[in-house]
């Protein structure tokens, strides 16, 4: 595995834990881009445990690669919603989505290229 794959993957991983965290907590700032674009509340828990698998299935698969590349494609799929959701209400506030969905499909190709 390269050292790019290997940062990224840590990189990604730890924010989508640590957002992951934030949704779980219920706190208002980490929430509030989901409410911004409509989520359920009781959706809140299920989109951060998708997170947290992600993060954690990026950490994994540092060690071992299928577990990485599987994580990467959902985080970027994952990412790819928020970005869609954040078009379709004309939330002006879209460039973390975009950024992180360029992030995760940056660490998918590096991981499969690495594979």
């Amino acid at each position: 595995m390269t050292i790019a794959a290997v940062v990224l993957s840590v990189l990604l991983g730890l924010a989508s834990i640590a957002s992951a965290a934030g949704k779980l907590s219920g706190k208002e700032q980490p929430t509030a881009p989901l409410r911004d674009v409509g989520v359920p509340e009781r959706m809140f828990s299920v989109l951060a445990l998708l997170l947290l698998a992600g993060g954690v299935g990026l950490l994994v698969g540092i060690w071992w690669t299928p577990i990485g590349i599987a994580a990467a494609a959902g985080l970027t799929l994952y990412f790819l919603g928020a970005v869609i959701a954040h078009l379709r209400v004309g939330d002006k506030k879209i460039q973390p989505a975009v950024l992180l969905t360029l992030v995760a499909a940056a660490t998918l190709v590096l991981l499969v290229l690495a594979a």
